[in-house]
């Protein structure tokens, strides 16, 4: 079992199944010794569990939730893309989007849900650069949306 496979059953992790795309795309494409994951909204078991904006009818706290989703989502994809999630050795970028009211300031706070996961699944090789922002709207009326960019061997 490699490093990354221990420390999800260790964390009590079991990587749901890839996503199904919405739209005409694929969930993960591999570029040399980089994985470059599509957006992932935070389906489970084929639904998203809210809709809405962040500083409306979603809670920070719930979308901080749905960011760790997403990025659950993304690990399953990438490592669909190179078989298996034993062949991810670094997250290298994450692009978070959260779909929220004007007046909400806290898009980093919410994309800490996929930073942190990503943190505790990988370890140092977990530390990423990243973008958070502030979108009106995204697909399905998702309230997060994340991409990550996975080195690989």
């Amino acid at each position: 079992m490699s490093a990354v496979a221990a420390r999800l059953a260790e964390l009590g992790i079991e990587l749901p199944s890839v996503v199904p795309p919405v739209a005409a795309y694929i969930p993960a494409t591999v570029h040399g010794d980089l994985v470059y994951t599509s957006g992932q909204l935070p389906m489970v078991a084929g639904a998203l569990p809210a809709t809405g904006k962040v500083g409306g009818g979603v809670e920070a706290s719930a979308a901080y939730g749905y960011a760790r989703q997403c990025a659950l989502n993304a690990i399953a994809a990438a490592a669909a893309a190179v078989g298996g999630v034993d062949r991810l050795t670094r997250v290298v970028k994450v692009t978070g989007f959260v779909a929220s009211t004007p007046d909400f300031t806290g898009q980093p706070g919410v994309i800490n849900g996929a930073s942190e996961l990503l943190g505790d699944v990988f370890g140092d090789a977990g530390r990423h650069a990243r973008s958070a922002v502030g979108v009106p709207v995204l697909p399905l009326d998702s309230p997060v949306e994340v991409e990550v960019v996975f080195a690989w061997e």
